[in-house]
């Protein structure tokens, strides 16, 4: 068992407050009190709940982490994001701990960027650079003169005209995902007028990561892979959406119809980079 994480009193670079953690607002217990700092948002944290917090992101996926405190009056959560060198120093993190994040980090945001398959030729893991185009060259086969092109999708050697995005001419090449969204439930968001007839499930619009709503709340949803956030019923930004409409009434455009197609998502490699010194 490790000593409970404390802030030091005498350091000045942190601001002390004297009001409840507003990620962990229970009461401790035995009386014991710890030093709350504020966070650049503006709400207060104790290490040990900043710690529990971030780690649970990095278990669930999510390398970029934000604030799920409420907004002050609001049931809207602040969802500021923090810079990891804020988060190292204000969750007071151990060499262990400061491992496990970075590792993990750098782990999710290689997966995120990257798109990597195992070449069915070599069994090479190759990376696709154009995110439009099934039909792949294995550059591994290429240098060794044997140049071999297989499908992304079913990794199958290609068959057919390239460049595709749809699938290759092998038998049962299908996207699974366009599937899914295709052949999904319906939903009731109930908290959400006049909204009982929704797809179960949607690809992001910014980056097609596949989400599902939980039937609570407002109908809009943070896509947990790029962050942005979107109307779960109209699949406009949630900044378009709202022009004309707002969290918990019809939307002006009335419900998306069935995806037919995944968006691709336009990466900025450059976002990739992480500075932990």
């Amino acid at each position: 068992m490790t000593d409970e994480k404390r802030y030091d009193p005498k350091d000045t670079t942190l601001k002390f407050v004297n009001r409840p953690d507003d990620l962990d607002p229970l009461p401790p217990e035995d009386g014991d009190v710890c030093l709350r700092a504020e966070m650049s948002c503006g709400h207060a944290v104790t290490p040990e709940s900043l710690t529990g917090w971030c780690r649970s992101l990095l278990d669930q996926g999510q390398y970029k982490f934000r604030c799920p405190a409420l907004k002050d009056g609001t049931e809207q959560q602040c969802n500021a994001l923090w810079a990891y060198q804020e988060v190292r120093r204000l969750a007071v993190l151990t060499v262990e701990e400061m491992q496990y994040f970075e590792e993990h980090m750098a782990h999710l945001a290689a997966s995120e960027y990257c798109e990597f398959q195992t070449c069915p030729g070599c069994k090479t893991n190759i990376e696709r650079e154009d995110l439009t185009n099934l039909n792949v060259e294995c550059t591994i086969c290429k240098a060794d003169k044997k140049p071999y092109q297989f499908c992304w999708q079913c990794r199958k050697t290609w068959k057919g005209r390239a460049p595709r995005s749809d699938r290759c001419d092998n038998d049962g090449c299908v996207n699974h995902d366009l599937e899914i969204l295709k052949n999904c439930k319906d939903a009731t968001l109930s908290e959400v007028q006049g909204v009982e007839k929704c797809p179960s499930i949607r690809a992001c619009p910014t980056c097609g990561q596949r989400v599902e709503h939980d039937k609570t709340g407002c109908k809009n949803i943070i896509c947990p892979r790029c962050q942005v956030e979107f109307c779960f019923v109209c699949l406009k930004l949630t900044e378009e959406c709202l022009l004309t409409s707002s969290y918990f009434i019809p939307c002006t455009d009335g419900v998306a119809p069935r995806q037919m197609l995944i968006p691709v998502w336009h990466r900025n490699r450059e976002e990739t980079r992480f500075f932990f010194s």
